[in-house]
Order: C-alpha cells, then sequence, then structure tokens
C-alpha cells in the first residue's frame, strides 16, 4: 500500500505570510508616492493593503490546492483577511480620507471572530460532540481508549464528565479573552487616529500593520497560557480520576 503523505504548514511560513509580510508591507508602503521625502518603494496605501492581503491570500490558496483538505486554522486566517479587505473598502473614503468610526468598526471586527468562536465551544459542551475534543482533548494527543477504559473501571464516568465540560469552559474562556484584548488593542492604537487628515489612509494602514504585529504577541502569549493551564487541569484531573501517570495519558510522541 503506497504510503500517505501528509502536508503540514510549517508554523515559520504561517507567521511570515500572515504576520510579517503584512506587517512590513503596511509600515514600509503605504506613504504616498508623490510626498516630497517618498522613496522608491512608496507605492500609496491603496496598493499596500493589496500588497498586504495578497500573501496571505494566496498562501491560504495554495496550501489548499496543495493539500485539497480544509484547514480549520488557515481558512479562519483567509476569512480574517477578507474581512479586513473588505471592511477598508467601506472605510476609505473617495477624497482619502476614512470614516470617523473605523476604530470602532476595527475593533469589532477582530473581536468577532473569537467572539464566534467562544460562543460555539461553550455551547458545544451539551452536545455529543464538544469542540474541546476537536481542538486539545483528541485522539492525535490522549490515548482516550486506555482512558475511557479506566474511566470505565474505576466507576467514574460522572467526575470524568464533569472534567471535561469545565475544561471546555476554560478552552472557550481562551476565545473571550481573545475577544476583549483585541477590542483592547485596537482601539488603542486608534486612540489618536485623525479619520479627515488627508494622509488618513497612510496611517490606518500603519495602524493595521501594528495590530497585526502586535496582536501576535500580546494576544497569542495569553492565549497559549489558558491553553497550556487547560491543558493542565485535564492532566491533573484525568490523572486524579483514572490513576494513570501523565506518560500514560498522553500519546507517545
Amino acid at each position: 500500500m503506497a504510503e500517505k503523505t501528509t502536508h503540514q504548514e510549517h508554523p515559520l511560513a504561517n507567521i511570515l505570510v500572515n504576520v510579517l509580510i503584512p506587517v512590513i508591507a503596511l509600515g514600509a508602503l503605504s506613504k504616498d508616492p508623490g510626498a516630497m521625502d517618498a522613496k522608491f518603494w512608496h507605492v500609496g496605501p491603496v496598493k499596500a493593503m493589496i500588497a498586504a492581503l495578497a500573501p496571505p491570500l494566496a498562501y491560504g490558496a495554495w496550501h489548499f490546492a496543495k493539500t485539497r483538505k480544509f484547514n480549520f486554522f488557515s481558512g479562519l486566517g483567509l476569512f480574517s483577511v477578507l474581512l479586513t479587505g473588505g471592511l477598508t473598502i467601506y472605510l476609505w473614503n473617495k477624497d482619502g480620507t476614512v470614516k470617523e468610526h473605523a476604530g470602532i468598526l476595527f475593533a469589532i471586527k477582530e473581536a468577532s471572530i473569537p467572539l464566534v468562536l467562544g460562543i460555539a465551544v461553550f455551547l458545544s459542551r451539551r452536545t455529543a460532540t464538544p469542540l474541546l475534543n476537536v481542538f486539545l482533548y483528541n485522539d492525535s494527543l490522549f490515548d482516550i481508549p486506555k482512558i475511557e477504559k479506566q474511566v470505565g473501571e474505576e466507576d467514574s464516568r460522572p467526575a470524568y464528565e464533569k472534567l471535561l465540560d469545565h475544561a471546555n469552559a476554560m478552552f472557550a474562556g481562551s476565545f473571550f479573552l481573545s475577544a476583549a484584548l483585541n477590542i483592547g488593542l485596537v482601539l488603542w492604537f486608534f486612540r489618536d487616529f485623525d479619520a479627515g487628515a488627508t494622509d488618513a489612509r497612510e496611517v490606518y494602514n500603519v495602524i493595521v500593520g501594528k495590530i497585526t504585529g502586535w496582536g501576535f504577541a500580546v494576544i497569542g502569549v495569553p492565549l497559549l497560557g489558558v491553553l497550556f493551564l487547560t491543558l493542565r487541569y485535564l492532566l491533573r484531573g484525568l490523572g486524579s480520576i483514572t490513576g494513570l501517570k501523565e506518560e500514560d495519558l498522553l500519546l507517545p510522541r
């Protein structure tokens, strides 16, 4: 039987295409090429925004064409890029200014995806397939057959289900935290934004670039912290319920 090749996204490539290139494009290219101090690489805010959005879109399409498989996080990133582009088209006025409520709308846009995900994860607690099982507590990380066999032998199903329910709520909380941090970050960077200035589009692009770059650290680090705490909570609880050691709960790497 021919061995199947699994195509996985390289995390560094993902960061480069979805974070670094857009940040550099928006920050370095947005200046009006007609300005007195413009350099040859300054192409203006419209072309800079196109240059920033094109690599994530192209990368998402390429990854799908290569793997013929939908990747949830790639799809989410692609949807976010399309939202950014669509919102930008709406916010930019023909005279070069930007709509007054740009900061609030961009904050809502940044918070909308994690908020919807958090609600979906929380509501899935009472379904047959909680989203915790899709993202974290699954058979690619945990030895679930061994765990559930031990749960049955210990007659601890209620405690097991309660543990998973609480872990699922913690996982949902990570998305709600992300939504709140996104709103705070966007409003902070847009705090002094002059939507009626002649260079409003250029400044808008620079701000979006800063949000993209800083969001990776300011939001990503706390999220990883919550996910780590959720994982530790699961391991500690499963160990207490089943009597299994941590190395027995997890699949060997």
